[in-house]
């Protein structure tokens, strides 16, 4: 039997329920972190030959340079060439589908504009892409190849003219569908290097490995620790926590499509997350005894095992309403909204990392294929961040040309705020451009 928590939102002891159901510690193991902070100075001081120690050290790679570690556009195409035919079918209908996501992104809110005033001076926004990115997907047993598209495609889009990928072989086990993934998503440079070595490089840039911009891409705790450590030396997307699935039910969708669904995010590892939201007590009792039927035929049932029973939830709602509260309140990474009309419930929802909306829209598509992005925000930060986009692979800059009229009618605002400021610098700059002299 599994031991799967039900709350009720009727139940006086709910709140304090609810609360040990969504705790999750963000906080870093102290020695990981002293790790990290020692690797990425290692390989800031001694670049190369430092990626090389840790790259035989962790990985098992031994390698005579990093230049041997980097992998060549030939060995990317091959690597497409080795896959299945539906191997590459389902690659590059994926890569099609959320480079027209992204271009449409793009189109909606990353153009330069500019207009004049009344007196003839411009103001505007230009928009440019970061000049070079790196990409880190995870390697060995945890191989992502919708990593690969859903970092480099959006950055490809965005106009990013050099994209860097990071990706750790143990043993020197490449896999094809990464490398595969690669050559489909225009990939410029590949090294198989990962870790916080990987991170440090890309951060502070070695004789072989180019300094990047910005660093995307999910990785275990090192890479999570590095990402943060080296934020400010370069950006960086988000730093992840462990991945989520809200549903929320209303009772018409088949249960064991439900239970599926909580399946395939609890899967990932045991600290996920999977918690239903219903009005509906029988169709509760359903999924579970759907889950209890489902759970021993499921590959990764440990792991599932693990993760229901640590942070998993059955909750009964007084509502549908009441269960968009708490979804608002939970702010998922990913919001399946599994109802005969989940248009009526959309506009209620407002914090999610993504909307999934009705029975046939299971999140593995968005995982996979849909489209939009599946880099998302997880822990609640879906309350003040966004999906991973074009927008994070550009930067803006602002526009201003002050016309002569302009400036006779800017020049004594600035100068009297300057002066309230005690910066007469700024108040004389101003007043120097006005007609009547400086």
């Amino acid at each position: 039997m599994l031991n799967l928590r039900q709350l009720s939102t009727a139940a006086a002891d709910f709140e304090t329920e609810f609360q040990r159901v969504l705790h999750w510690s963000a906080e870093t193991d102290g020695a990981i972190e002293s790790r990290v902070a020692e690797i990425l100075a290692e390989v800031r001081a001694r670049g190369d030959a430092a990626v090389l120690e840790y790259t035989a050290r962790f990985d098992h790679v031994d390698a005579a340079s990093v230049a041997a570690l980097e992998l060549t556009r030939e060995e990317l195409k091959a690597a497409f060439e080795s896959i299945t035919p539906a191997q590459r079918a389902a690659l590059e209908s994926a890569a099609a589908r959320v480079r027209s996501y992204h271009e449409r992104q793009k189109a909606a809110c990353g153009e330069s504009w500019s207009y004049r005033d009344e007196d003839g001076t411009l103001l505007g926004q230009k928009v440019t892409p970061l000049d070079r990115v790196g990409i880190y997907v995870p390697g060995g047993k945890a191989a992502y190849p919708s990593s690969v598209l859903m970092n480099a495609i959006p950055a490809q889009v965005a106009g990013v003219p050099e994209i860097v990928m990071v990706v750790p072989t143990p043993r020197g086990e490449k896999n094809p569908l990464v490398l595969a993934a690669a050559y489909v998503a225009g990939v410029h440079r590949a090294f198989t290097v990962g870790g916080a070595q990987a991170v440090a490089a890309l951060a502070y840039g070695t004789a072989t490995i180019p300094r990047v911009d910005k660093i995307t891409g999910p990785g275990n705790a090192y890479v999570a620790s590095a990402k943060k450590h080296v934020f400010g030396q370069v950006g960086i997307d988000m730093i992840a926590g462990p991945s989520e699935i809200l549903v929320l039910a209303d009772g018409t969708t088949p249960p064991d499509w439900v239970a599926m669904d909580l399946f395939s995010q609890a899967e990932h590892d045991e600290m996920a997350q999977s918690i239903l939201l219903c009005p509906d007590a029988a169709y509760i009792d359903a999924v579970r005894a759907s889950i209890e039927r489902l759970l021993p035929e499921m590959p990764r049932e440990a792991v599932i095992r693990a993760s229901l029973e640590g942070r998993g939830a059955l909750i009964l709602t007084r509502s549908m309403d009441e269960a968009c509260e708490i979804s608002n309140r939970i702010a998922p990474e990913h919001l399946e909204v599994s109802s005969a009309d989940p248009h009526r419930w959309e506009p209620l929802l407002r914090h999610a990392g993504a909307i999934f909306l009705g029975a046939f829209t299971s999140e593995s598509l968005g995982d996979y294929c849909a489209g939009p992005n599946h880099v998302l925000p997880t822990s609640g930060t879906a309350r003040f961040s966004s999906p991973l986009g074009v927008y994070d692979f550009q930067k803006r800059s602002s526009l201003i040309e002050v016309s002569e009229a302009g400036a006779q009618k800017l020049g004594p605002i600035a100068a009297e705020l300057a002066y309230g400021e005690g910066l007469q610098g700024h108040a004389r700059a101003a007043e120097m451009r006005l007609s009547k002299g400086g």
